[in-house]
């Protein structure tokens, strides 16, 4: 069983493996029946990278991104993430998501509400593998008077329990997209601590985004790397507006009673938060769009809270580790065998 500390060890092969997996997780219930299921037909469908592109049917997009995955790999192994057999074999998963999340804030609040699970701890979202349950969630939870927010997943890892596999859905993704969030995943198999999601998410949402831009710098040469800094600093940029926004949000609830006049003055804050996000000077993406589609209620700022709060921490760490990607990922193994991960890392190299 894996422990809440950073490392993880190496887990049996598949087939007992997820046997037992199954067998346990069917036996608590029908909501982890659920995901043993979704799990174990991932599994069972996976292909090895080898076979998909000896296949003549395979599309060359396809063959693309499986060759990037493989080259991600051995990139992240350099930076001391465990890589093990993670993405090295591909799933034909329907549909334009692997799992749906749900989210959950209650009145006043831009805080997710946890969901309890045993191994992870308390974490700020709820996947299904079918949309309909994840939907008839939302619905229950709207009905106990939650503010939700429905969430479309590509990936997410299995800590190291299984190899993961690259799926139709996150193939498809851009090149800058699938390493980064190839990289982010790996970072979950390398660093967990059980119960911190904020430390978790946000550590690996830091990684993901640095890793990128090494990689495309070291296979792109400048250009690359030029390229991915500014995609990387204006994902950024917007993710500073919307905490600036969850920010004033939360001021409000402190100080405003529920009623009328809250709702109005949260309603303005939502204006301007657009204006702002409409207003960026944004290059890698449609400042105009990105302002239309921002999900600004309470859970899904919840949400974006856990993955982006801490950037600018991690940012300043790994200049005070001097820019030294592979030191930081061996300063977050060491901190998250801390009491408190957060603080140990941000303390690295004073």
């Amino acid at each position: 069983m894996r422990s809440n500390s950073a490392t993880r060890s190496r887990t049996p092969r598949p087939a007992a493996a997820l046997a037992c997996a199954v067998a346990g997780l069917l036996s608590t219930g029908c909501y982890l029946a659920h995901l043993a299921d979704g799990q174990a037909r991932i599994l069972l469908r996976r292909e090895p990278f080898a076979a998909v592109l000896a296949d003549p049917a395979t599309p060359p997009e396809l063959a693309e991104r499986i060759r990037l995955a493989t080259e991600v790999r051995t990139f992240a192994r350099g930076l001391g993430l465990e890589v093990g057999d993670q993405y090295t074999s591909y799933v034909d998963w329907p549909g334009d998501r692997l799992v749906t999340t749900v989210v959950a804030a209650r009145p006043g609040e831009v805080e997710a509400r946890p969901f309890w699970f045993p191994i992870v701890g308390r974490v700020p979202y709820k996947g299904f593998f079918d949309p309909a349950l994840a939907e008839r969630e939302a619905a229950g939870l709207r009905a106990d008077g939650m503010d939700t927010c429905l969430v479309p997943v590509l990936a997410y890892s299995t800590l190291g329990w299984f190899d993961d596999p690259l799926t139709a859905p996150l193939a498809r993704l851009a090149p800058s997209r699938l390493a980064e969030t190839l990289l982010h995943e790996l970072l979950h198999a390398t660093v967990f601590v059980g119960g911190q999601p904020d430390f978790n998410e946000g550590l690996a949402t830091f990684v993901g985004q640095e890793a990128a831009v090494r990689f495309f710098a070291q296979r792109d040469g400048d250009g690359g790397a030029v390229r991915e800094r500014q995609r990387v600093d204006e994902d950024r940029r917007v993710a500073g507006l919307l905490l600036d926004f969850r920010g004033r949000v939360r001021a409000l609830y402190e100080r405003e009673p529920p009623g009328p006049a809250r709702e109005t003055e949260r309603a303005a804050l939502e204006r301007d938060a657009r204006r702002a996000l409409a207003a960026l000077p944004l290059e890698t993406r449609d400042a105009a769009r990105t302002a239309e589609l921002a999900r600004l209620n309470d859970a899904c700022q919840a949400l974006a809270g856990t993955y982006q709060s801490d950037l600018a921490g991690y940012a300043e760490t790994l200049d005070r580790l001097g820019g030294d990607l592979a030191r930081f990922v061996a300063e977050a193994r060491r901190a998250g065998a801390n009491g408190d991960p957060r603080a140990t890392l941000f303390g690295a190299a004073r």
